[in-house]
């Protein structure tokens, strides 16, 4: 079966794992997912309702205006994908105009163009929410005219919300299945990018959303969690009665190009 790519490079997004985690899926009305990302999963998961969440605004605003503007929009972004564009000064000036606009609709055309020709496709922002990415000379980066055309599509069955899990897991409700893709704990104290949005994801808020997964489960609503294989994430998940699955998959990105093999990621099914 092919699978609809995402319009966005997202590292560790989830298209790569997308039989195994299908496989975990329930069958329901409704998929949520409090931690939406590139949104590889809604778009392969095959459900005719979605509500999608992230506490990343950009995100959820560029989501917004492929959902209800597609061809304009489509259109509207294209244009930064040119020659002029694609040098370290201009990425540098898109940039700042990208972290001072106040317009929304710029703001996510810029958000595509950096999302783009940034290194690996990161989306990092500083303590002060300000995207700081470096430029990542591309020779030609690829405009995604088909990803977003079928993302416009399958989104019009959604609901985009800008949201944190917790506020996004309860609205959950019975028939709906709900798949997490946290960040991920790190696997070690010196991991590159551990940061969500400029605002922490720590032990305590893994701990919060097995406690959410949990609740659903006892009303009769199924939750995955991904997540990397740790022995506390693995004691975490069993502790809470979840089955968990194992397997390695490659790393794709790593602050040291000697890093980037196989390590161990699991999924956990409440239910």
């Amino acid at each position: 079966m092919s699978f609809i790519k995402p319009f966005l490079k997202w590292p560790g997004g989830k298209f790569k794992l997308l039989d195994r985690i299908r496989n975990c899926l329930d069958t329901g009305s409704r998929l949520v997912e409090p931690f939406v990302g590139s949104g590889a999963v809604f778009l392969n998961a095959g459900f005719k309702q979605h509500l999608l969440a992230d506490t990343n605004p950009d995100l959820i605003n560029l989501y917004r205006h492929v959902q209800h503007n597609e061809s304009d929009f489509m259109q509207y972004c294209q244009s930064f994908f040119t020659p002029t564009n694609n040098c370290e000064e201009r990425y540098y000036d898109l940039r700042a105009q990208f972290n001072t606009t106040s317009d929304a609709y710029y703001k996510s055309a810029l958000f595509l163009y950096l999302n783009r020709h940034c290194y690996n496709g990161l989306c990092r922002y500083n303590s002060k929410h300000k995207f700081n990415t470096p430029f990542g000379r591309y020779k030609k980066p690829y405009f995604p005219t088909k990803e977003l055309t079928a993302f416009h599509k399958i989104s019009r069955s959604a609901r985009f919300i800008h949201a944190n899990f917790a506020d996004t897991m309860q609205q959950a409700k019975p028939g709906d299945v709900v798949y997490c893709d946290p960040p991920y704990v790190p696997l070690s104290k010196t991991a590159c990018f551990t940061d969500y949005f400029s605002g922490g994801f720590a032990w305590k808020e893994q701990i919060e959303l097995v406690k959410w997964a949990e609740k659903l489960a006892r009303r009769g609503i199924p939750v995955i969690i991904s997540n990397h294989n740790t022995d506390n994430t693995h004691a975490l998940y069993k502790n809470a009665g979840a089955v968990t699955e194992r397997f390695m998959v490659r790393r794709t990105i790593s602050c040291n190009a000697g890093n980037r093999g196989k390590v161990e990621e699991l999924l956990a099914v409440f239910q």
